[in-house]
């Protein structure tokens, strides 16, 4: 069957097995990246995850008879037939998860850490030029989302408790907060160059206020600056790991550059795009901070796996918003994503009731109309709930890997996060 056709079908299909188990049919794209994309960050642990349940008893999220069957409709909630290796692990399996009462706010968590983050950012981008101090601390003005460094710093704090260590940060995670936020706001700054972006968090972006090419060159500024604190770290296989997020950032961009002309290719290449420019940051930045506390390769896992689902999630539910939200709520123009030629989830999903949107994908909505067409298509589809959909379900695979560690307000702050990601209207 069509990959588009079978994504099409995708919401109605998870309908059908939420009542009745009975439907088998899911989108080849989704299994490939969920297993393609791990490949390279090693085993995985597996089993049954816990919930307390109305009494405070333990429950399993999934029924034997839903699990036999689930592992053949959804692969983001299969189960490998797998045994634990490490006994920190194993003890907490069978705890209870998490209390929905309980979860933490992860904002409040993560604020004092966020208060000298930021201050930490404008130290490494110190400069004596003056115009260029102020083109690099434009968008470091505490005002955006700082969804990365959040996860970062709660993932570092829950992973220590976890290792039986202080919740307090070590420097060395600090710094990998620090970074991800560097990384992330350079990544924008050339973003809106090759967009050609005027808006960017509600104000005039810096290739608008200052021009092409001294945006460039701030981009590149904030990006050689955190490469320095990367290096100061000193442990080899971080700088590995987060090197490797520039590289799949410059990968995605040039994905995103094109289109596949082969229907059944198109939602994998658009997921693995997604995983390289939004998910990779995160993953990677969470399995850093393991590494300079925990040398279980599983504990490593863990935190990259929750970095990936939610990274993906984040994304899905940022072009669902492209479609739901006006610009003064996202601090950018609406259809944004239309306007650049880019194909996205809700847009995807829509193909399959409206296949004109096949043609215009492949032009890049460049005839006149296309955009307004696409949109209202996308509009009386199923596309954005399917989007969203899928974007749950990345956050319950997430939560699922999450739950693994010793619970901790941190670790149920990062179980709250999926939920603010869901539910965030810019």
């Amino acid at each position: 069957m069509p990959l588009v056709k079978m994504a099409g079908s995708w919401w109605r299909c998870c309908r059908r097995w939420s009542t009745s188990c009975t439907s088998t049919n899911v989108p080849e794209a989704v299994r490939w990246f969920s297993g393609a994309s791990t490949a390279s960050s090693g085993s995985f642990l597996t089993g049954a995850s816990w919930s307390s349940g109305p009494g405070n008893e333990r429950m399993p999220l999934l029924s034997s008879q839903t699990h036999s069957k689930a592992q053949h409709l959804n692969p983001l909630i299969s189960r490998q037939n797998s045994r634990f290796l490490y006994p920190t692990l194993l003890s907490c399996r069978c705890r209870a998860t998490h209390s929905d009462v309980k979860l933490k706010d992860p904002f409040m968590l993560a604020q004092k850490d966020l208060k000298s983050l930021y201050d930490d950012i404008k130290k490494e981008l110190f400069v004596s030029k003056r115009e260029l101090k102020h083109l690099c601390d434009y968008y470091f003005d505490g005002k955006g989302k700082a969804i990365r460094p959040i996860i970062v710093i709660l993932m570092a704090r829950a992973l220590n408790i976890h290792s039986n260590q202080a919740g307090d940060l070590l420097p060395g995670q600090r710094a990998i907060a620090m970074i991800s936020e560097m990384i992330h706001t350079a990544s924008l700054v050339h973003d809106d160059v090759i967009d050609g972006s005027d808006e960017r968090r509600g104000k005039r972006s810096i290739n608008d206020v200052w021009g092409e090419r001294k945006a460039i060159l701030a981009g590149d500024f904030i990006l050689s600056a955190s490469t320095m604190a990367l290096a100061r770290i000193g442990n080899s296989a971080v700088i590995k790991l987060l090197s490797q997020v520039i590289e799949d950032l410059v990968r995605g961009e040039f994905m995103q550059l094109g289109s596949k002309e082969n229907e059944n290719e198109r939602f994998k290449h658009y997921l693995e795009k997604t995983f390289k420019k939004t998910a990779s940051l995160i993953a990677h930045s969470c399995k850093a901070v393991s590494l300079l506390v925990n040398s279980d390769p599983d504990v490593h896992e863990i935190a990259y796996q929750y970095g990936k689902n939610v990274g993906i999630a984040f994304q899905l539910v940022d072009d669902v918003l492209d479609f739901t939200s006006g610009a003064t709520q996202l601090g950018k123009p609406a259809a944004a994503d239309l306007k650049l030629g880019l194909a996205t989830g809700p847009v995807l999903f829509a193909c399959e009731q409206f296949p004109e949107l096949h043609a215009m994908i492949m032009r890049r909505f460049s005839s006149k109309g296309d955009v307004d067409r696409a949109w209202e298509f996308v509009l009386q589809s199923d596309g954005v709930q399917q989007t969203n959909f899928l974007a749950r379900r990345y956050c319950d695979e997430a939560i699922r890997h999450i739950s693994f560690l010793r619970p901790s307000p941190e670790r149920d702050a990062l179980i709250r996060l999926t939920e603010i990601v869901l539910n965030r209207d810019k």
